[in-house]
This record gives structure tokens, sequence and C-alpha cells, in this order.
């Protein structure tokens, strides 16, 4: 046991250092559809646009218009989708709620953009496992989420207070990530990671 508050239950993994929570404890579909439609994700909105501009912005400096994308996860308000596309860019987008078309999971690409999505996986293992399946030798995978350290007091920490985001990652967890999923390299910087595929796989 890592954690209990709310009467929640929380682990932490021995091999990778993740912290998820209680299986007996994890959302339904119906109860996280309900809280995704509560999100207020305007696309023209600044603030929400300069949320996801580690993201976007370090697509623009690695990838070039020719090159094809997926916004996996994109929301109900498809922001990276949006700005990708208003600067020339190919993006596909994918959300199990909002977007559901799987056709676009069949499909091998040069960059893909995992915004706040990452901590709402149930089973992230097999999520990261298909999130590398999706890159073209050479891709990248873009991920946004927030690092859990062992400075933060978890009972105070917001964000686990969202009763959708259900895995939080420490750095440790991300090198695990790479390690078993062989991605050629890993770079962290604040809120933004970054795995790359080896050319050659």
């Amino acid at each position: 046991m890592f954690h209990i508050t709310n009467d929640r239950y929380y682990f932490k993994c021995p091999n990778c250092g993740g912290i998820f929570l209680s299986q007996l404890f994890l959302p339904n579909e119906a109860r996280e559809l309900d809280r995704y439609e509560a999100h207020n994700n305007n696309v023209r909105d600044t603030h929400y646009r300069q949320f996801v501009s580690p993201i976007t912005e370090a697509i623009i400096a690695y990838f070039n218009k020719q090159h094809i994308g997926l916004d996996f996860g994109a929301g109900p308000g498809p922001v990276i989708t949006t700005v990708l596309r208003e600067n020339g860019y190919q993006v596909e987008s994918y959300d199990p709620f909002f977007d559901n078309r799987p056709e676009v999971l069949n499909i091998a690409y040069d960059y893909v953009a995992c915004c706040e999505v990452a901590e709402h996986f149930h089973q992230p293992y097999l999520e990261f496992e298909q999130l590398k399946s999706l890159l073209k030798p050479g891709g990248k995978l873009f991920i946004m989420t927030d690092l859990y350290k062992e400075k933060i007091n978890f009972d105070n920490w917001y964000y686990k207070d969202d009763l959708t985001h259900v895995f939080f990652y420490q750095k440790q967890t991300f090198k695990w990530i790479q390690d078993s999923l062989g991605f050629h390299d890993l770079e962290i910087k604040g809120r933004l990671i970054t795995f790359s595929r080896s050319s050659n796989s």
C-alpha cells in the first residue's frame, strides 16, 4: 500500500515506481465520459493553446508538413490537431469517447501526441505498447502529464483529485517504459516527455 486518501487505495509498482489506483476504485466508462464532458476545452482558447504548446512547438521543431501525425486521446476539444492543421500539418485525431475511429490506429505515424492522457490509462504497459506500434521507425511519441516527485505531499496533490486520473509516473517510470519497450531515446523536460523510436526498428 502506498497511500489511502478519501477511502481510495493507491499502490506503488516495485519495478517502475508508478503509482496506481486500486482496481476496486477505477471509474467505469460512464463516469469517465461524464467527467470528460465537463471539461471546457475550447480550441480557440488562448490559454488552452498555450497549455499544449510544449507539444505543438516540439512537433513543429522536429517535423515538417510532409510528415503525418496522430493526436491520441484528443478529447472533446482537439486543440493539438487544430493548431497543427492551422500550420499546414497533416494530423489525424483519435479519442475513444469523442472521435472513435479505430481505422486511424491501423496507420503508422511519424509522430504521436498524447497530451494529458497517460494518467488516465488503466493498463499503461499495454497502452504504451500500442503507442509505440503506431510510430514509424525514427518516429517520436510526445507525452504531457504531471510527474510525481518524492517531495510532493500525495495527500494534498491536486493531480490525484481528478477521479479519472488513475496512474501517476515518476522519471524512473518513464525510464522503465523506455527500457522495457525498447525505445531508442527518452527526454524529459518538465511535463513534456519525448520517446524516440529507433530508425532501425
